[in-house]
């Protein structure tokens, strides 16, 4: 794998702004945690930059946030979140270059990617709680998963197709060739 300068520092504000949203959607606590803040930065990354740097960003993002600013809580939170994160870039990323291209594409990979996202964050919660001798039901995860998120899941609809397909429209996210529309 060729590592790429620009891409390299794409990723690192992309995790720098995973670092610093929370903090902005902290101050609304009620629905602070629902707009899921450190999600749209692994996700832009993992389409913008490629699978390999937003599975990079997502797998790195929750635990450095929570080794320097204590939240999320290390355990469960940030350990499935760590394996979620990961899930969003890499699936995202691999999706859209590999498969899905325009604004379709976009979708397509980013609902894929959602999806997938939650189905490893609820398989790495029930593995990290039933080894703490706790269990996690069908209920707790479809109130983390699906019902406590909505507002960061129209979020992450809303913003991210509008962000990328900007970046399309001008150019930026292309070395060569923006690709073929759908």
């Amino acid at each position: 794998m060729k590592f790429s300068t620009k891409k390299l520092t794409l990723s690192a504000v992309f995790l720098g702004l995973g670092l610093v949203l929370p903090f902005l959607t902290g101050q609304v606590p009620q629905v602070g945690s629902m707009l899921l803040p450190m999600h749209i930065p692994v996700l832009l990354c993992g389409i913008i930059c490629g699978w390999e740097y937003g599975l990079a960003v997502g797998a790195i993002l929750p635990l450095l946030r929570s080794v320097i600013f204590g939240m999320p809580p290390i355990y469960p939170t940030a350990l499935a979140m760590t394996f979620e994160l990961a899930a969003y870039g890499a699936v995202i990323g691999f999706l859209y270059r590999r498969f899905f291209k325009g604004t379709a594409g976009i979708y397509l990979s980013l609902l894929t990617a959602m999806v997938s996202g939650r189905i490893v964050w609820g398989i790495v919660q029930a593995v990290l709680l039933g080894v703490g001798g706790k269990t996690f039901t069908v209920s707790a995860f479809l109130a983390g998963a699906v019902l406590n998120a909505v507002p960061g899941i129209i979020l992450q609809l809303l913003l991210v197709p509008a962000v990328v397909i900007l970046l399309e429209k001008t150019g930026v996210m292309y070395d060569r060739e923006p690709p073929r529309a759908v």
